[in-house]
């Protein structure tokens, strides 16, 4: 009888690439619920604070600013030019910027509130002027008094 020799194959060389498809997989699961989860994590209204002592806002003549002044008692003003003694409440400001602004959305518009109105009032204010289509209100302050 023959002796049959058993044909061993040559051991293959170990495969030293890291196969990189699963972790294609988690990253784009986890951007997809970054992406969903992320619009509800930013709420509030979008305020730019400065992040040094600021300078007057210079305007444009032609460029007039829209002021919205909230008093202490909670009576709306709309300021522009020399209109700004009539009171209005909420709605009619809201309704009046929402006017200004599709005649001229380059307005810029400014808010004056009194130190003495709650925090939440402004808040709502600048909510319902985003809502109006006001993407960036200035907070007009005053400079604080030389000692």
């Amino acid at each position: 009888m023959r002796t049959q020799r058993l044909r061993r194959r040559p051991p293959k060389p170990p495969i030293s690439e890291v196969n990189v498809l699963p972790y294609i997989d988690v990253m784009l699961v986890l951007l997809v619920i970054f992406m969903v989860t992320a619009p509800i994590l930013t709420q509030g209204v979008d305020v730019e604070l400065p992040e040094v002592t600021s300078e007057p806002i210079q305007s444009e003549e032609d460029n007039e600013p829209l002021v919205v002044s909230l008093d202490a008692d909670g009576h709306y003003y709309l300021e522009m030019g020399s209109d700004s003694d009539e009171a209005l409440n909420l709605e009619q400001v809201i309704q009046q910027v929402a006017r200004l602004k599709r005649q001229n959305p380059e307005i810029p518009v400014l808010l004056r509130g009194d130190r003495r109105v709650a925090y939440g009032e402004v808040v709502v204010l600048m909510s319902r002027l985003q809502g109006a289509g006001v993407t960036q209100v200035g907070l007009i302050s005053q400079p604080p008094e030389e000692r």
